[in-house]
């Protein structure tokens, strides 16, 4: 057995990920399979809106979007299929969730930088700028699809290149109905925690709270120094996480018995296959706060307090190739408690 003190494999910082578009506006990074192999199912990309900005009309040809508002108040619009229009304005600790295929643009409305963190349902997103996709076709085209002549469309500039992030012109148009409730949108921080311990809590996004969620689902995870999260695995669920705030120490065992351990701070992100057996543990002063996506509706786990509790200690002592007397006192439990107390220091 090997631990590798390295987070190659399994991380990285999507701070510094691949820049997709920088510039005056803002900016745009990612982390896909191209830049973490391990990816699979799941992606992510960060988003700075200055203000006034804007991410312009667009699509995702393979992969539903589900989006957490960091930081700054937008206005958030969605053409889905049949002609369905809605429009909502997203604040701090709130998300929301886009079919692939459905057009829809981010604009900040307010005073201050606007940041997004945005997981796709695929390691590889294909994006379509509804800008650029007028480029692909000739101005007789556009003219008849609009019931213009065909010299109107000349007057705009067009080729097939996404201008991703753009300035608007004059106050934003927002109307009074963006403020109610909608489908697309939910208040995640504004839940009443699902769990809560002294020492952690934890929030979720999943279909059983916001029924717009098909084949994706989130956690709002904090813990304290005086925290950890058990080791477990998800049996047919790969989670993709990303550290908003703190420093942790994480380890994940790999199939072939090797082990990846590494630390984390703000800014990094981390991918884990379905069923591989993993753990995280504060290892700062202050309360770290994880935003961890996974690619089912409905994330389920099983943990090591539960397990040691499923068999006899017959079996437990032969599974360790230890004496019965030297097993540990396991506390029976029949539920896994997500977040437990750390009594013991940082090994």
């Amino acid at each position: 057995m090997t631990t590798n003190p390295t987070r190659g494999t399994h991380a990285t910082s999507l701070h510094d990920g691949e820049i997709v578009e920088e510039n005056d506006f803002g900016s745009m990074r990612r982390v896909t399979a191209d830049n973490l192999p391990i990816l699979n199912r799941l992606s992510i990309k960060r988003v700075l809106l200055n203000p006034g900005a804007m991410r312009t009309p667009h699509w995702h040809a393979n992969a539903n979007e589900l989006t957490y508002c960091v930081s700054g108040t937008a206005l958030v619009s969605v053409l889905d299929s049949y002609s369905e229009f809605a429009s909502f304005v997203v604040t701090a600790g709130q998300m929301f969730h886009i079919d692939s295929g459905s057009l829809h643009h981010i604009e900040n409305i307010g005073t201050d930088v606007a940041e997004f963190i945005i997981a796709f349902r695929n390691e590889r997103p294909e994006d379509f700028g509804l800008g650029a996709t007028f480029g692909a076709f000739t101005d007789a085209v556009l003219g008849n699809t609009y019931d213009l002549p065909s010299s109107d469309m000349a007057r705009i500039r067009r080729d097939t290149t996404d201008r991703k992030l753009a300035a608007r012109v004059g106050d934003p148009s927002v109307p009074s109905t963006a403020y109610f409730h909608d489908p697309h949108k939910f208040d995640i921080e504004g839940q009443p925690a699902g769990l809560t311990y002294a020492y952690g809590n934890a929030r979720f996004a999943r279909d059983q709270y916001w029924p717009a969620l098909k084949d994706i689902s989130m956690y709002s995870l904090r813990v304290g120094e005086d925290g950890m999260r058990e080791p477990h695995w998800h049996p047919v669920t790969a989670e993709m996480g990303y550290v908003h705030h703190g420093d942790a120490r994480m380890t994940i065992m790999n199939p072939d018995g090797t082990l990846d351990t590494w630390t984390m701070t703000t800014g990094d992100m981390y991918f884990i296959p379905r069923a591989y057996p993993h753990h995280i543990e504060n290892i700062g002063t202050d309360e770290w706060h994880f935003l961890i996506f996974f690619d089912q509706p409905f994330p389920a786990d099983i943990g090591y307090k539960a397990s040691a509790s499923a068999y006899s200690r017959e079996v437990l002592a032969a599974a360790f190739n230890t004496h019965i007397d030297d097993l540990p006192a396991f506390p029976f439990t029949t539920a896994d408690p997500l977040i437990v107390r750390r009594i013991n220091p940082t090994d």
